[in-house]
């Protein structure tokens, strides 16, 4: 049964997305922040994040998450950029669901990361945003050389007024700390139910419907083709997902991730979905597709037929998976479900 606060984050406007301080609303000042980088929103982030809702209570204080684009390691590592398991507008939308009222996407250059602690907590957090309270995982630093920590924010909260809330890392059943870093290594190997229990919610891409050599409708397999970002690390393969369409529209589908190697001499890596039971044009659309479960890595075949055969084999196995899948929780019911 779905909780009464998702029923009203799903019938809400989306979320205000905020990129330019100056834009912050008077009518958001004084509340709760959450601070950090939360890509992934797994669940670890989430304990951080309804952390800051629950203290918004009993006085309805606005809450809001303050967090950096692009990633600082892209800026740091332009030649080596991470692999975003949740790109600002998925993120946005995942925080929308959780409940709060805004996102600050602060931009995240050279120049903003020699801004000091000190500084960063003067004019942004209380000049800015005049927080009452603020929220942040217990790693969590910031300012020039790092110089920001937990402890230095409680310091400061003391001098300036607000209070701050630290929460310690949520660790899974097996008593692991969930980061994001261990989500991007299961993806790495195709492990994507390993991910989803890790994130909370089956891992989920965002991407135009463009169109490509139209190979799949000559073999009887019409996809809808997107290219992701090069830097994204699942591992190649075929996947039963669940595809949804830029109207909200759900089907279910096999997809393949990959180069495509039995029909393409080194082609570009694509992500190709076979929507099942469907027929229309998507090319333009931008949709999503939500990972439940790996079947098979890429192989190269000894021709079209063999292919063939595999690919109605990868579809009855996609069926068999998705039939009986059911929502991990809140956010992954927005996802692939609701």
């Amino acid at each position: 049964m779905v909780d009464a606060a998702f029923e009203v984050a799903m019938d809400a406007p989306p979320i205000m997305r905020i990129d330019a301080l100056e834009d912050f609303p008077e009518s958001l000042r004084g509340g709760v922040l959450a601070i950090g980088n939360f890509d992934g929103v797994h669940r670890g982030h989430q304990t951080v994040l309804n952390a800051a809702l629950e203290r918004r209570q009993p006085g309805s204080l606005p809450a809001t998450v303050l967090t950096f684009e692009p990633h600082p390691r892209t800026v740091f590592k332009p030649d080596h950029p991470v692999f975003r398991l949740t790109p600002a507008p998925l993120k946005a939308r995942l925080v929308g669901v959780l409940g709060f009222d805004a996102i600050i996407e602060l931009p995240f250059t050279r120049d903003f990361a020699a801004v000091t602690a000190a500084d960063f907590v003067d004019d942004i957090l209380v000049a800015r945003l005049g927080i009452r309270n603020v929220v942040t995982g217990f790693n969590f630093h910031f300012g020039k050389a790092r110089q920001g920590s937990p402890d230095f924010l409680r310091d400061v909260g003391r001098h300036h007024g607000f209070g701050v809330t630290v929460v310690e890392p949520f660790r899974d059943e097996h008593t692991a700390p969930v980061s994001s870093s261990r989500i991007r290594q299961a993806l790495s190997i195709g492990a994507v139910g390993e991910a989803a229990a890790l994130l909370g919610y089956r891992y989920t891409v965002d991407a135009a419907v463009i169109r490509g050599q139209q190979l799949g409708r000559k073999l009887g397999f019409p996809t809808a083709n997107m290219a992701l970002p090069p830097q994204t690390g699942i591992k190649p393969g075929i996947y039963a997902v669940r595809f949804r369409r830029a109207n909200g529209a759900l089907h279910d589908g096999v997809a393949s991730f990959g180069r495509r190697p039995t029909v393409v001499d080194d082609g570009a890596v694509l992500l190709e979905t076979f929507v099942f039971d469907f027929d229309q044009d998507l090319y333009g659309e931008v949709c999503s597709v939500s990972f439940v479960a790996h079947l098979r890595d890429e192989e190269k075949f000894d021709g079209l037929e063999p292919l063939i055969r595999q690919m109605r084999r990868d579809s009855e196995e996609a069926r068999a998976a998705l039939s009986g899948v059911r929502p991990l929780g809140p956010l992954d019911r927005m996802l692939a479900f609701a």
